[in-house]
Formats: structure tokens, sequence, C-alpha cells
């Protein structure tokens, strides 16, 4: 059975292999790349995971991270998704659909009335995930402050650095 966690710093280990294995197994719908991320200390993971008022959420799969995903506040009203991403051994159990559950159930939370993300071009499954999960197009640029593309390979996602061109921004409207 999968199951969610909520990771704090002190989770940093699961959050890094989420996070490698995501940049391992589907690299074309991250900007980032395995080796921009070097394996770091505790201190570094720590610090990814800090960012106040954010949302962590690692799948779990017989005690190994097979999904993740990361809410971030944007403005008092916007939040930003990144980091959606699930593993091939979790695909087709509905794990993207309860990771992105659970980082709009914080936004609401949070006062959020809207989520948005930008997915790298052509990555035809996270848009197609996405559309699924009802958001839509913007036709804008990501709010000030918003870092880059989320994708779903499949079933799984990934974000990474702002910059990209032609990464197409897509909003949810909360509530």
């Amino acid at each position: 059975m999968v199951f969610l966690r909520v990771v704090t710093e002190s989770d940093w280990p699961l959050w890094r292999e989420a996070r490698l294995a995501a940049l391992a197994d589907a690299p074309h719908a991250f900007t980032a790349r395995l080796a921009d991320w070097p394996r770091g200390g505790a201190e570094q993971w720590r610090a990814r995971l800090a960012l106040p008022g954010s949302r962590n959420v690692v799948a779990v799969l017989d005690g190994r991270a097979v999904g993740m995903i990361r809410g971030v506040p944007l403005r008092d009203d916007v939040c930003e998704l990144r980091s959606v991403w699930v593993g091939r051994a979790a695909r087709g159990r509905g794990v993207g659909g309860r990771l992105l559950a659970a980082v709009e159930t914080w936004a609401l939370e949070s006062g959020a009335t809207s989520l948005r993300l930008s997915v790298l071009p052509g990555n035809v499954g996270a848009i197609a995930f996405y559309r699924h999960n009802g958001f839509l197009p913007t036709g804008r640029p990501l709010p000030t402050g918003a870092t880059g593309a989320t994708g779903v390979a499949g079933a799984a996602g990934v974000a990474g650095a702002a910059g990209v061109a032609g990464e197409q921004s897509m909003a949810k409207r909360l509530g």
C-alpha cells in the first residue's frame, strides 16, 4: 500500500531519496539535472525543506520513496506546485492524484485561491495529467518568485529552475 507522508527538515534523507530518484527516472520532465544536485550533506537538504509555509509530501511504498510533490506559497492568494513525480512502481495506482490533492488541501487551508505551475514544452503526459485535474493554460508567465517547470512523465513529474523557453504556465482556481 502506498501512503503519503508530509516531510519536514528532519526527513531530509527521504526527500533526497525521492528527489534523486525523480531526476534519474524522468530527466526529460525536469529543468534541473541529476548532476546539478550533488549528493550534499544534511544541511543542504534540510535547507531545501525549510522554506517557511511550504508543504512537502513523499509517497512511500514498502519503505521506499515512490513519489513526491511540493507546494510553495507565492503570494497570499497563490501557491505554486513543484517537484511532482511518481515512480514506475507506483504508477497507475492514483498516487499522482493523491499527491496533488494533498497540496491542493494545504493550499486551500493556507488561504490560496489559485494553484499555479509551469510545465516543460512537449511534456504531453504532464499537460494531460494537469488538464485532467482541472489546470488550464494561462498564456502568461508564472508570477514573480515562481521557479519554473513542473512536469509529469506518464504519471511522473518534476520541477526546476525558471527560464526554459516555451514553458507553459497552467493554473487551477481553488475552492
